[in-house]
């Protein structure tokens, strides 16, 4: 990711190109994960994992092969762009689904979500310095190739794996139908709608400041260096949220994390807007980091809690499109106003917009805490004399 970036804003000078070139390893993940739900739950998820790893692999070897020879241009990194989008399409819910699988005991599944998200962060704490020194000192073809051969080791790893990945159940019906049953079913739970729609639209206007980094970084004089340590920096937040959920033994109450954390990251887009510096940048990325990993890890363990297994894979396909389908068209947008607006002026007003979507779901809590309720009954998650957890 650092060394792509990189590489599209100095081959364009452009925030609407590096929007675009963002955009295409994302936005095919859109029309991709609906389809990916449906196969998550038709068939064996570790073997899914397996194979979007392998294809995978095989695009970060072509995207260094075209570095290395000094041949790579605009339009190959966004044709590689949409492979590795459709891949990631397929790979995400695979994933989410595949980690419930290897949980035993469900009571631990919060536990378990927020371990995976704290190795996860810790893989993105280094991963953005080091890529940042490797681009510096030999190049984005260089980087691209340690990506490549890093998929080793990622599939030597999933072969040892061994857990309960089969689909629930044999399958009679459509493909088609399958994915209209998915819709329906999230469509008409009311908590899980409204957790998938919330990731949605927050994430129209909350993402674009990591798409659009190299421009804050260029404007300050940065490198290479500047924007992997910034992305680290993000990482140090995420990973200090990832292991406070660890502490958590309960779902209900999550809720609570999520507003708190719309408006802190709200608050840390607007503050971003004003910072002209490095050392405040990072600080102010690391709190925008923790926000968002409690906004993702809380939504996704309260989602795990409640949906049925045989529907899981369609459900974490809504989910994923949730955070990563519309994150590419708003970036685009801002990529555009950047280039009219400034860096500045455009991060303030995604600033606004989350500010104005955390108030909005902060006011649709109470509907929502009344209709969580009695799911957690039925899941056994809250005894029925206790308390209602407030906001979920």
């Amino acid at each position: 990711m650092v060394a792509s970036s990189w590489l599209a804003y100095k081959l364009t000078g452009s925030a609407f190109l590096l929007a675009t070139v963002g955009m295409s390893s994302q936005l095919p993940s859109l029309i991709t994960m609906p389809l990916a739900g449906v196969l998550v739950d038709r068939f064996n998820r570790h073997q899914i994992v397996l194979v979007t790893q392998i294809v995978a692999m095989m695009q970060a070897a072509v995207l260094a092969t075209l570095a290395l020879t000094h041949q790579i241009h605009l339009w190959h990194l966004l044709v590689l762009g949409v492979w590795s989008g459709i891949v990631n399409g397929f790979d995400m819910p695979s994933r989410s689904a595949f980690v419930f699988g290897l949980v035993e005991n469900k009571s631990d599944l919060p536990a378990a979500i927020a371990m995976n998200s704290t190795l996860m962060n810790i893989t993105r704490l280094i991963g953005p310095a080091l890529a940042g020194f490797i681009v510096a000192s030999f190049g984005e073809g260089m980087c691209f190739l340690v990506n490549a051969v890093s998929y080793l080791a990622v599939i030597v790893a999933l072969l040892f794996i061994r857990g309960q990945f089969a689909p629930p159940r044999v399958r009679t019906t459509s493909i088609k139908q399958e994915l209209f049953d998915g819709l329906h079913y999230v469509w008409q739970l009311m908590p899980l709608r409204a957790l998938i729609l919330m990731l949605a639209i927050f994430g129209l206007g909350g993402m674009a400041y990591v798409l659009l980094l190299p421009v804050f970084v260029k404007e300050i004089g940065g490198d290479a260096h500047t924007l992997g340590y910034l992305m680290s920096a993000s990482a140090v937040g995420s990973l200090l949220a990832a292991l406070m959920l660890a502490q958590r033994k309960q779902v209900p109450g999550l809720g609570r994390w999520i507003t708190r954390a719309s408006f802190g990251f709200a608050v840390g887009i607007i503050l971003f807007s004003r910072v002209h510096n490095f050392w405040p940048a990072v600080l102010i990325l690391a709190f925008l980091g923790f926000n968002m990993m409690i906004q993702l890890a809380a939504t996704n363990t309260i989602l795990q809690a409640l949906i049925h297994d045989d529907k899981r894979g369609r459900v974490m396909s809504l989910f994923a499109m949730a955070f990563l389908g519309t994150a590419p068209i708003g970036s685009l947008i801002c990529g555009a106003l950047s280039n009219h607006f400034g860096f500045n002026s455009t991060i303030l007003g995604c600033g606004i917009y989350c500010l104005i979507v955390a108030t909005i779901w902060a006011f649709y809590m109470p509907r929502l805490r009344l209709a969580v309720r009695p799911l957690y009954i039925e899941k056994g998650l809250l005894i029925a004399e206790q308390e209602v957890p407030k906001l979920t």
